[in-house]
Parts: structure tokens; C-alpha cells; sequence
């Protein structure tokens, strides 16, 4: 169907508003894409300033790491000579308790002197009640012997 020229007046006319809108809207969306690029390069600078104290933080980290494994090191070989001084406490407590079974023993054989000492002491008062008696008898002897004679 053909258009008469007002017809066609009209089109272009709404055409033109049309490419208008559409020349606003570019322009508009041309607004925000410049402000979101300006913002994404202050979020890019951002994570560079974050990337640059990272990669520091990451060099302390590895500082840090060397120390620990000093430090682990160190800790292994005093755990080592840890365990050296456990052995030599599990000798020495083998060895007290030797000498605790030999001071028992000690101790038993003690006793048993103890009780001969006693069984000696006994025997002593009795060797001395004797040698009383047997005092008394020669002194009576002898004043016997001195009466009989004198």
C-alpha cells in the first residue's frame, strides 16, 4: 500500500523521534558505562594496592614459615634428647629399684644380727651371772685358804 506524503511526513517524523529516543538512550547508557568503567578502575587500583600488601603479607608469611620450621627443628631435638633423658631415667629407676631389693635384703640380714645380738646378750648375762657365782665361790675359797692357813 502506498503512503501519501503526509503519511510518509508522519513515519519520518516518528522515525526521527524515534532514532532521538534511541540517540538518548545510547547517550544515557554511554553515561553509565563511562561511570562504570571509571568505578571499575578505582576497584581495579584497589585490588592492585590488596595484591601489592598480599604479596607482602605472603613474604612475612614465608619469613614466618622459615622461623617455625627453626623452631620445629629446635623442638625435635630437644624432644630427642627428651627421650635420651627418659632412658636414662628408666636405667636409674631399674637401678633404685635394684638397690631397694638389696636394702631389703640388707634390712633382713640386719634383723637376723639384731637377733643373734640379743641372742649373744643373753648369753653374756648369763656368762656374767656365772662368773659372779664363781667369784663369790673363790673369794670363799680363798678366805678358806687364808684361815686355814694362818
Amino acid at each position: 500500500m502506498a503512503m501519501t506524503p503526509a503519511q510518509m511526513d508522519r513515519r519520518i517524523e516518528q522515525n526521527s523521534d524515534d532514532i532521538l529516543a534511541i540517540y538518548g538512550l545510547l547517550t544515557d547508557l554511554d553515561k553509565k558505562v563511562t561511570a562504570h568503567d571509571t568505578r571499575f578502575d578505582r576497584i581495579d587500583d584497589r585490588f592492585d594496592g590488596v595484591d601489592g600488601r598480599l604479596d607482602g603479607v605472603d613474604g612475612r608469611l614465608d619469613g614466618v614459615d622459615g622461623r617455625l620450621d627453626g623452631v620445629d627443628g629446635r623442638l625435635e631435638a630437644v624432644d630427642g634428647r627428651l627421650d635420651g633423658i627418659d632412658g636414662r631415667l628408666e636405667a636409674v629407676d631399674g637401678r633404685l629399684d635394684g638397690i631397694d631389693g638389696r636394702l631389703g635384703g640388707v634390712d633382713g640380714r640386719l634383723e637376723g644380727i639384731g637377733g643373734r645380738l640379743e641372742g649373744i646378750g643373753g648369753r653374756l648375762e648369763g656368762i656374767g651371772g656365772r662368773l659372779e657365782e664363781l667369784s663369790g665361790q673363790m673369794t670363799e675359797v680363798l678366805k678358806i685358804l687364808k684361815d686355814g692357813r694362818g
